[in-house]
């Protein structure tokens, strides 16, 4: 049964300094419903925008999912976020392949996603504010110094110019529409220059975008709040909005296997409520950069990192639990702009 509220809107309490977004699909803006509408100003689709998904045979679009996304957000006159238009995962074959299923020519392989960002963005262009235009474009490795974009079919395809191109193309679709550039790993030092370098060399181009996204899959150890600063500080320096697309916080170390919790031990918890706090306190010092924070989900009865990375494991990451009840991470994040308001009076 669904708690009744008496706890404080986050979209209220952030109302001056940045929107409070979290992803849904279908299932979710059913379950979660009057968690949603009550918490959050703004939703971005979790899987049912991709590529794969909309568009799965070159003269087929399946809409129907996103629809009633986009549906949902205008009926409770809620934000949208668009997710994504181009990452080398989640992507139809087609797309890559000709008629004898060898790769695509690169004017070809232009002129689809050509077509199909005007599609896409056009039928949401009334209801989606801003898109991810380009998902985790740049390379992990850490190894190599010269390490820059990483190895995809868009890239062997059509070269770097892919990425510029795909902006110019939603650009065209949409006018007004917000453009980010969005990916994951975004405060570790290597990556983060990385991620400066492309959006940087966008910019000198004269490529319309207007964005980063930090997607900030973060648990209780890393990213130090150090690298956090840093990044923030970093991508500030380009003159673009800053956005956190999606957040959660795993209770887990990236390399913990453990499978033997049923449930989140206490000091999960009171570590997971200290961690948001703080990392709710930089992300408020520097409101001025940031228009929106979005969790990757709302609540701990449906997260993607349920069986990710270990198979079969339950894990915690949101401010409200499996019951959608406040935890004491809400309580903690609650407080600070509060808390800010009674020092300037």
């Amino acid at each position: 049964m669904e708690p009744s509220r008496t706890e404080a809107p986050l979209k209220d309490l952030y109302k001056d300094a940045f929107q409070i977004g979290a992803a849904v699909n279908p299932t979710t803006i059913v379950t979660q419903e009057s968690l949603l509408t009550y918490h959050f100003n703004s939703l971005t689709a979790e899987n049912e925008m991709k590529f794969e998904s909309l568009h799965p045979q070159e003269e087929v679009y399946t809409f129907e999912k996103a629809d009633i996304i986009a549906a949902f957000a205008k009926e409770n006159n809620m934000a949208l976020r668009g997710h994504t238009l181009v990452w080398h995962n989640q992507t139809a074959g087609w797309l890559f392949e000709n008629e004898t299923g060898g790769l695509v020519e690169r004017d070809v392989l232009l002129a689809r996603l050509r077509e199909h960002i005007e599609t896409v963005v056009d039928r949401y262009k009334d209801v989606i504010y801003s898109w991810d235009v380009v998902n985790e474009a740049i390379s992990d490795d850490a190894n190599d110094e010269n390490a820059f974009l990483r190895p995809s079919k868009w890239l062997d395809i059509a070269g770097e110019n892919f990425i510029a191109k795909a902006f110019e193309f939603a650009h065209e679709a949409d006018p007004q529409a917000l453009l980010f550039y969005n990916d994951y790993n975004e405060s570790h030092p290597h990556k983060r220059e990385r991620i400066y370098r492309l959006v940087r060399s966008l910019l000198d181009q004269g490529v319309p975008i207007h964005g980063v996204g930090l997607q900030a899959h973060w648990n209780l150890y890393d990213p130090s709040l150090d690298d956090i600063r840093a990044a923030i500080e970093r991508y500030a320096e380009l003159g673009l909005q800053l956005q956190l697309t999606e957040l959660d916080m795993s209770v887990f170390r990236f390399e913990d296997r453990r499978t033997d919790l049923i449930q989140p031990t206490q000091d999960m918890m009171e570590l997971q409520a200290a961690r948001y706090e703080s990392i709710f306190r930089v992300l408020y010092e520097y409101r001025e950069h940031i228009s929106a924070v979005t969790f990757w989900g709302a609540a701990d009865d449906y997260t993607w990192l349920d069986g990710f990375p270990v198979r079969g494991r339950k894990n915690w990451p949101f401010l409200f639990d499996e019951a959608h009840h406040p935890k004491e991470a809400y309580q903690r994040v609650a407080q600070i702009p509060q808390l800010n308001m009674s020092k300037r009076n």
